[in-house]
């Protein structure tokens, strides 16, 4: 059966981001699992966005408490997974930094006033620099 929309200004078939809270909650309430696809795939894209949020109240007022578990288990894990990429991305910046410093990890760690074991978790993507690290890097690497 179709996911049918009454009293809202979108129609199933339009863009998932034009749904609006009340859509999102009658996919999870009424829709299959076509629907919840569409919805995961913008949440997955944009996971603390509108849609993101709209999932999460949503997740919690549904009728179906299967698709309300489902579905906050999937927000989690998109957002844990845009966390680690974000961690990785960092790393790979901080990597890019160090080589061009010319620099070992050592002496690069030292200058930019941190240890040789905290940037390698940095490096790893183990843990996050601040931002005020990441400023200094980029002001060492800068200089060399």
């Amino acid at each position: 059966m179709a996911l049918k929309f009454r009293n809202i200004d979108a129609n199933p078939s339009d863009p998932v981001e034009t749904w609006g809270f009340e859509g999102v909650l009658t996919a999870l309430d009424r829709g299959d699992l076509a629907d919840w696809s569409r919805v995961l795939h913008v949440v997955e894209v944009d996971p603390w966005g509108e849609v993101a949020q709209q999932f999460e109240i949503a997740a919690k007022q549904t009728e179906d408490r299967g698709a309300g578990a489902w579905a906050q288990l999937s927000l989690a894990r998109a957002r844990d997974e845009a966390k680690d990429a974000e961690r990785r991305q960092v790393a790979h910046e901080l990597a890019s930094l160090v080589a061009k410093s010319g620099l070992t990890a050592t002496e690069f760690a030292k200058r930019t006033g941190t240890s040789a074991s905290r940037l390698s978790t940095y490096l790893a993507g183990k843990t996050c620099p601040s931002a005020a690290y990441m400023v200094r890097s980029r002001r060492v690497a800068a200089a060399r």
